[in-house]
C-alpha cells in the first residue's frame, strides 16, 4: 500500500497576526495566502470564456455526465487559446510602446513597480498606544 504526497502549488506568504497581539507574545500565519493573479492583460473576450469555462465546470460538479465532461474540455481549451492571444497582444503591444518617448515614462514605472515587489516588507502596520 502505497500513500501519494500531494505537495501544494502555492505560494506561501507569512503573515503576522496582529489581531492576536497579547503581551510580548504574537502568531504569524502558517503563510496559506496566494498571490494575485497577472491580470492586467484580460479583455472582453477572455473574461466571457472564463465565465463560459466556470459555468461548464458548475454543471460538471452537478452533474458528471459524458456530454458535461466534453463540453468543460473544450471550454478549458478556448480558454487557454484566448489567453495565450491575449496576452501575447498585449506584450506585443507594450513593447511597441516601450520604443516610443512615452514609452520611456513606462519603463520607470515598472522599475519601480518591481522594485516595490522586492521589497522584504510585505505588510506594514502601525501600532498606537
Amino acid at each position: 500500500m502505497q500513500i501519494r504526497v500531494q505537495q501544494d502549488k502555492r505560494i506561501k506568504v507569512a503573515r503576522t497576526k496582529w489581531w492576536k497581539l497579547k503581551g510580548e507574545e504574537f502568531g504569524v500565519s502558517r503563510g496559506r495566502r496566494s498571490e494575485a493573479k497577472d491580470t492586467w492583460w484580460w479583455n472582453d473576450d477572455v473574461q466571457k470564456t472564463i465565465q463560459e469555462k466556470k459555468d461548464c465546470f458548475r454543471r460538471l460538479y452537478l452533474d458528471r455526465s459524458a456530454d458535461n465532461i466534453e463540453k468543460y474540455k473544450m471550454a478549458k481549451k478556448v480558454v487557454k487559446q484566448a489567453i495565450s492571444e491575449a496576452r501575447s497582444w498585449a506584450y506585443e503591444d507594450l513593447y511597441r510602446r516601450l520604443g516610443t518617448k512615452e514609452g520611456e515614462r513606462d519603463i520607470y514605472k515598472m522599475a519601480k513597480i518591481l522594485e516595490r515587489k522586492t521589497r522584504d516588507v510585505g505588510q506594514v502596520k502601525c501600532i498606537k498606544d
